[in-house]
């Protein structure tokens, strides 16, 4: 059995494992491979949370308009179950080696976010079998979540996240012909 400093230790070394998503009230978040919502300031706060920090997202929406693009300064590890998926077709040189991997799991993009930069912060970036898998096994600490007010059609939905109940921080916010809400959840 582990002694208290081992315990401990374990303890201060788990990454904390979050998720960040815009969603429209019926939990849309995608439209054939698109995303519902062009919101300038959720970009820019997408940006500021996600930087130093490794991202993890499944190959569809790592492939997705308007993405298809490497996240610089970040980690991004792509989960896919393409045994010959290539990144390297959608960057090229060092920036491609330095900010990219491929896992075929959630579990190994996880072992694969553990000594990156900003490893203390996991985001899970999506898409939805992605965030699925995660909220049902229990793994995900924190919710930033951006509440665009309306329904969007959407063919692709956010999972049920009705555990994350304790509200850290919320924000009702007007732009770019949106209303929405930035939401920091933990569960209670």
């Amino acid at each position: 059995m582990p002694n208290r400093i081992q315990r401990e230790s374990f303890i201060m070394t788990k990454p904390r494992i979050s998720i960040i998503v815009a969603m429209d009230e019926e939990r849309g978040i995608g439209k054939g491979d698109e995303l519902l919502f062009k919101i300038s300031e959720d970009f820019k706060r997408m940006q500021k949370l996600t930087t130093g920090h490794p991202i993890l997202l499944g190959r569809k929406t790592f492939e997705s308009k308007p993405l298809r693009r490497i996240l610089p300064n970040r980690s991004n590890i792509i989960i896919t179950r393409d045994s010959v998926f290539d990144p390297h077709k959608f960057c090229s040189g060092k920036k491609c080696d330095t900010f990219v991997g491929v896992a075929h799991s959630l579990d190994e993009a996880l072992q694969q976010a553990k000594g990156k930069p900003g490893d203390e912060e996991v985001f899970i970036f999506g898409g939805g079998q992605v965030f699925k898998e995660a909220l049902e096994r229990g793994l995900v600490d924190r919710l930033y979540a951006t509440l665009v007010k309306g329904d969007f059609h959407a063919d692709t939905f956010f999972p049920d996240y009705s555990s994350f109940t304790k509200v850290i921080s919320k924000e009702e916010r007007e732009a770019d012909g949106y209303e929405y809400t930035f939401l920091l959840l933990e569960k209670a």
